[in-house]
C-alpha cells in the first residue's frame, strides 16, 4: 500500500505513514502474540465464521498471525481452476484457504509489501507443498498482473489502509475478468473521520484512521465499474484498546464484508 493525498491530513508525513504500517505488519508476522490495537488469531478467525475443519487443513503459523476483520470465502464462492488475487495477503491465511477452493488446477496471487508478511507466507506454502500458490511484493493501489486475467479479488482488513482506495477498486475492476467477482472484509464508519483521527499514524496502522464513510466506500466501488451484491455487518469484530474503541463508538467504525461483480 502507498500512503497518498486522499484521505490523509494535510500535516501528516505520508512515508512516516506507510512506515508505520510496515513496522505494525512486520510484528504481526514476526511476533504474532505481541500486543496490538486488534485482535488476531484462530480464536478471531472461528468467531468470525472460518470453519474450524479447514483452518486444521493449512498451517497453524498463518492463521497465527490473522488479523482479517471478517469473513468473506463464503462469497467468493472460489471454484477448482479459477485464478484469485489477495490484495495484502499478509501470511498467507486467506490466500491458503483460497488455494483449497482452487485446487492444484487453479492459481492464487498474494501481493503484500511487507516483506517479513510475504516471507512468512511463502515459506508457509513452501513447507505444506501449495504449489499452486506465489506471493509478490507491490502495492495494492498498482497490482503488477494482467488486465482480464483473474476470475476473484479478495481482500481482508487492507483497503482501509490505502488512502487512495478509488484506485484499489479500479485497479482490482482492470485485472478482473468480465464477470469477475471482488470478496472482502474491511474497516468502514457511519460518520466521516475528522483529521484528528486521520492523522494519527497509530490509528491508521491499526485499521482506524483511514476507514472511509461506508457510503463513499461503496460508491468508490461502484464508480469502479462494480454491481455490489451482497453487504454485510460483523458485530463480532471489534478493538481492543480504549483509544480505538472509543473512535469506534463516536464515529460508527465497523467490520463489513461484501461480494461485488464486475460489469
Amino acid at each position: 500500500m502507498t500512503i497518498t493525498a486522499q484521505h490523509v491530513s494535510s500535516d501528516v508525513d505520508r512515508k512516516e505513514l506507510e512506515s508505520r504500517v510496515k513496522a505494525m505488519y512486520r510484528e504481526v508476522a514476526e511476533t504474532p502474540q505481541g500486543e496490538f490495537h486488534f485482535e488476531m488469531g484462530r480464536a478471531l478467525a472461528e468467531r468470525l465464521g472460518y470453519d474450524a475443519q479447514t483452518l486444521d487443513r493449512i498451517p497453524a503459523a498463518a492463521i497465527d498471525s490473522f488479523a482479517g476483520v471478517g469473513h468473506f470465502l463464503d462469497l467468493a464462492a472460489i471454484r477448482p481452476g479459477e485464478t484469485v488475487l489477495d490484495l495484502g495477503s499478509g501470511s498467507g491465511m486467506d490466500s491458503l484457504l483460497a488455494a483449497l477452493a482452487t485446487g492444484p488446477g487453479g492459481q492464487v496471487l498474494g501481493l503484500d509489501m511487507t516483506t517479513a508478511q510475504r516471507e512468512k507466507a511463502e515459506r508457509l506454502a513452501l513447507e505444506a507443498g501449495f504449489a499452486q500458490v506465489s506471493f509478490h511484493a507491490g502495492y495494492i493501489e498498482a497490482p503488477p498482473f494482467a488486465a482480464d486475467s483473474v476470475d476473484v479479488v479478495i481482500s481482508n482488513g487492507v483497503i482501509n489502509l490505502s488512502a487512495d482506495k478509488s484506485r484499489v477498486f479500479a485497479e482490482a475492476a482492470r485485472v478482473l475478468r468480465p464477470g469477475g467477482r471482488l470478496a472482502l472484509a474491511d474497516i468502514v464508519t457511519e460518520k466521516p473521520l475528522p483529521d484528528s483521527v486521520t492523522g494519527n499514524a497509530t490509528l491508521w496502522a491499526a485499521c482506524i484512521g483511514g476507514a472511509q464513510q461506508q457510503d463513499a466506500y461503496r460508491a468508490a466501488i461502484e464508480a469502479a465499474g462494480f454491481v455490489i451484491e451482497t453487504w454485510r455487518e460483523h458485530s463480532e469484530y471489534s478493538f481492543l484498546t480504549e483509544s480505538a474503541q472509543a473512535a469506534c463508538s463516536t464515529y460508527g467504525v465497523k467490520s463489513i464484508s461484501l461480494l461485488a461483480i464486475k460489469r
